[in-house]
């Protein structure tokens, strides 16, 4: 017994996308002619320009520029809204081809970062739910094909406007009930200050250097990384 599915992007005025949508813009993409792409689908250049027109109308972007004269009755290339729909349509592709493949939960993973100057403690302050307005470590999720280091890196910088280095593993921490949206499983390093300008970016309202010995109400098990943290100093 074999999975089969099948799945489209749809907005307030319904359908906007598909796998009809995604083959067709491919061989856009590959042959530069969408008569040339249409003819390779065996579908009808009348029913491929709807098609297009129909994705541009609910999109309201343009996704294919066309010259007149070109190879095969005229030449048509992708604009950059077209080629986001392919990275869309492929980033969860890939995601549905895995889940069929691996029928069972697994946890996810996330890296946490402890920036200590001065004994302060930079931290964010979450502009989403869970624990919207709280405090809270700098981190996120590790992408797929991701270090846990780069991640690090990458999302400090995101959240933050900083530039690190990761120094040294502070410590692992995989509880099921961390986190009220999901099981996940993250990775706390130390990490070094080497650039940037501090701003807040991303996923955070807020975010400063705040005294250790005078910390807030944490998100999720920040206060117990920290207090591990403290333990390896040795504080």
């Amino acid at each position: 017994m074999e999975l089969k599915y099948k799945f489209w992007f749809e907005g307030r005025n319904g359908y906007i996308f598909g796998q009809g949508g995604y083959l067709l813009l491919k061989n856009i993409e590959k042959l530069g002619s969408l008569r040339q792409a249409a003819i390779e689908l065996g579908m009808s250049y009348r029913h491929a320009w709807g098609l297009i027109k129909e994705i541009e109308e609910n999109t309201g972007t343009e996704i294919i520029a066309s010259a007149r004269g070109g190879k095969g009755g005229g030449e048509s290339h992708l604009t950059p809204a077209g080629k986001k729909l392919i990275e869309e349509y492929e980033k969860y592709d890939k995601v549905f081809r895995y889940v069929s493949k691996h029928p069972y939960i697994k946890p996810s993973l996330t890296v946490d970062m402890i920036l200590v100057e001065k004994d302060k403690i930079l931290l964010i302050q979450r502009k989403r739910e869970p624990f919207k307005g709280m405090y809270a470590l700098p981190g996120g999720f590790v992408e797929y094909g991701e270090k846990t280091e780069d991640a690090a890196v990458r999302e400090m910088k995101e959240e933050t406007g900083l530039d690190i280095k990761v120094t040294k593993l502070v410590g692992v921490y995989s509880d099921p009930n961390r986190d009220p949206r999901d099981h996940t499983v993250t990775v706390a390093y130390e990490v070094k200050k080497i650039g940037g300008k501090l701003k807040s970016g991303d996923d955070a309202a807020g975010v400063k250097f705040i005294p250790l010995n005078n910390l807030p109400k944490l998100a999720f098990d920040h206060g117990k990384i920290i207090k591990d943290y403290l333990l390896l100093r040795g504080v």
